[in-house]
């Protein structure tokens, strides 16, 4: 399945978002749903960097996925997830902002 860039941009955005609120104090389900769609968003944007030839890119995603995915989780402690989280958002977001200024030229 093929989304346009718009698309892509919001996926990127909606998950920023979703990692940014995990910094509040939210019921632990919220935290299995943001894995969950993170891992999934993740695991996408890895495949159509693959497939448009951006290894570091996909590499970067790949591994984001594997970090968030469900499953086998990756206890950290929360001090450690929440700079993770707060990392990936400005990754995810300077992503976004690059794309959209590259669009411009």
């Amino acid at each position: 399945m093929e989304i346009n860039k718009n698309m892509k941009a919001i996926l990127k955005l909606i998950i920023a978002i979703l990692l940014l609120v995990c910094l509040a104090d939210m019921p632990y389900g919220f935290y299995q749903l943001v894995r969950f769609a993170a891992a999934f968003a993740f695991a996408y944007l890895s495949y159509d960097y693959f497939k448009s030839e951006n290894n570091v890119k996909g590499t970067i995603f790949a591994a984001l996925a594997l970090l968030f995915q469900p499953f086998f989780k990756i206890v950290l402690g929360r001090a450690i997830w929440n700079t993770v989280d707060i990392i990936v958002a400005i990754g995810l977001i300077y992503l976004i902002v690059s794309a959209f200024r590259k669009k411009k030229e």
